[in-house]
């Protein structure tokens, strides 16, 4: 089955062609599929091509199987359902600039990061550039279906896997996005987050593509990063930033590094202090995150006294930095946790436990 959100408008159009259908038709169908809609509901299309077109294509490759909306601050998260079985997760929030929805770009991830869900299992599959965009679509006909008028404006790639770890399929992903009749979420409002896979920074580099580079961070050095990251044992701390001036080089936008606090691992005034140093000069954002506790981890956050101390140095050393907003922290909002909690271990399966 061809999965048409994955085509640029150009693409579509072809194979409409190929179909033995004028290239209008592509046009027409490409509208559809980004306004979220399946083949029953492109009404502007004859019967017949309808009943002939699901026989040989798929129009929206994810459902959303299940959703828990926070009561807290309104922040949805979705397990989204895919044609094999599969499920990823998706996380919608509200911000005053407008809506944001975290996607996953991966089912599953080899990364291995001890503070992540996301990386028990390991990695299942990637994710087509076309599963990517249905995530939108899913959230944008969720929110039409709700009564509500907003529409995500806001991409970020921080779901389960590593971007770049897909990197083909991401940056097809980036492209349909500013496609004409589509979606249209500027490039500019897409942040993407990596663990640090320096060539693959430099070859996104030369993309001039202008989304936010995130580089997950969390630690002030080599040996405290080993700890946590085994992809610290491939790419060193001090080749990742190299690789972030030529980012910045390029596409003039700073960079955030994102920075886990963990009890007893990377939260001390001194592990402040070393990584001020590390980052100073640079044009970049810090963006501090109390550790969502992962229990097969054993892994834990900290208090607030401890984000305070540890913001305090780095802004006494003229670094920006931020504590991040923390949302939906009664539906699960850690990466992994509601898919891990929805698959029966024997079948794969997904159950409705967590309904």
């Amino acid at each position: 089955m061809t999965e048409l959100t994955g085509m640029f408008r150009d693409e579509l159009a072809s194979w409409v062609k190929e179909q033995g259908y004028p290239a209008f038709r592509g046009a027409q169908i490409f509208r559809w599929i980004h306004q979220g809609r399946d083949f029953d509901e492109m009404s502007n299309l004859p019967l017949a091509m309808r009943e002939q077109l699901k026989d040989k294509a798929v129009a929206q490759p994810v459902q959303i199987r299940l959703q828990r909306e926070s009561s807290l601050d309104g922040t949805v998260k979705f397990l989204f359902a895919l044609r094999d079985g599969n499920c990823v997760e998706g996380v919608l929030m509200q911000y005053k600039y407008g809506l944001t929805l975290c996607i996953s770009t991966q089912v599953g991830c080899r990364m291995g990061c001890r503070f992540c869900a996301s990386t028990l299992e390991g990695l299942v599959r990637n994710l087509t550039a076309g599963e990517m965009l249905g995530e939108i679509l899913a959230a944008n006909r969720w929110l039409e279906a709700s009564g509500r008028s907003e529409r995500i404006s806001h991409v970020v790639l921080m779901g389960s896997g590593e971007p770049l770890d897909n990197y083909d399929e991401v940056i097809r992903f980036l492209k349909l996005l500013r496609e004409e009749d589509g979606v249209r979420i500027g490039l500019r409002n897409v942040s993407l987050s990596t663990c640090g896979l320096v060539p693959k920074i430099y070859q996104l580099a030369d993309e001039n593509l202008p989304v936010t580079l995130c580089i997950s961070l969390h630690a002030p050095n080599d040996e405290a990063r080993k700890r946590t990251m085994p992809v610290a044992e491939a790419y060193r701390i001090g080749d990742i930033l190299k690789a972030c001036r030529y980012m910045i080089q390029k596409t003039g936008r700073r960079i955030i590094f994102e920075y886990a606090l963990s009890e007893g691992q990377n939260a001390s005034v001194q592990d402040a202090a070393e990584l001020a140093n590390l980052l100073r000069g640079m044009q970049c954002h810090v963006n501090l995150i109390p550790l969502n506790p992962v229990p097969e981890r054993g892994m834990k956050g900290v208090d607030e006294e401890t984000v305070a101390r540890f913001m305090q140095v780095l802004e006494n050393h003229h670094v920006s930095v931020t504590r991040r907003r923390e949302m939906g922290d009664d539906i699960e909002g850690a990466c992994g946790q509601l898919r891990r909690k929805t698959i029966n271990n024997a079948t794969g399966e997904l159950t409705n436990a967590e309904v």
